[in-house]
């Protein structure tokens, strides 16, 4: 059967004509709810810690390299280039190693150190996510290849959740190759329906809002 043919075929069932063009979508549904600043950072923290991740409001920039500095605990870690990071004096500390522009040196790094640490483009309050666009600065193996995931972001950037996210972005593929959203540390129950963390990324996950 011809590909003409099925085409036809398809318009007849649909009571088209060839060349008929197709209705305008239906306008976007996307409501946001009014949530304060702090509604929003409660809400955060507590979907995270519920998916057994870790939280802390740090009440400075220095307060948060000081704690990735404790969690690091002396281990060598890989840090993106945003530039959060640098103003908070994260990718400063020793063990540190960021703004490795080479793909095959930062993905060797990335399968050999305990660590990665980002920061976050959005979270969302509704489902404790993160939301990482990838970009030159930002790899997305860094927040998924070490075992353990650090993620520091001034708590500007906490939303409510998918509608007010795909308000600001409605075309996020226009803006990035890649939108990863990470909701708590990595987790399988595909074996004998056991939970298991950290088979398909970091078993644990810091979240740090500054």
């Amino acid at each position: 059967m011809s590909r003409d043919l099925i085409l036809q075929k398809i318009r007849t069932a649909l009571g088209r004509s060839p060349g008929q063009l197709p209705p305008e979508p239906p306008p976007p549904r996307i409501a946001i709810p009014e949530v304060d600043r702090q509604a929003r950072i409660q809400s955060l923290f507590r979907k995270v810690e519920a998916l057994a991740a870790k939280t802390w409001r740090a009440p400075s920039k220095e307060a948060a390299r000081d704690y990735v500095a404790g969690v690091l605990d002396g281990r060598a870690a890989v840090a993106s280039g945003e530039a959060f990071l640098a103003e908070c004096g994260i990718t400063a500390l020793p063990g540190v190693r960021s703004g490795i522009q080479d793909p095959a040196e930062l993905r060797s790094l990335c399968a050999a150190v305990p660590v990665g640490i980002t920061s976050a483009d959005y979270a969302l309050a509704d489902t404790g996510s993160l939301v990482l666009l990838a970009s030159a600065r930002s790899a997305r193996m860094i927040s998924l290849l070490p075992p353990v995931h650090i993620a520091v972001l001034p708590l500007e950037c906490i939303l409510t959740g998918l509608d007010e996210l795909f308000h600001l972005l409605p075309r996020p593929a226009g803006q990035t190759s890649s939108m990863v959203l990470i909701t708590g540390p990595s987790r399988t129950a595909d074996i004998e329906q056991i939970l298991v963390r950290g088979v398909h990324g970091p078993g644990e996950l810091h979240i740090v809002v500054v």
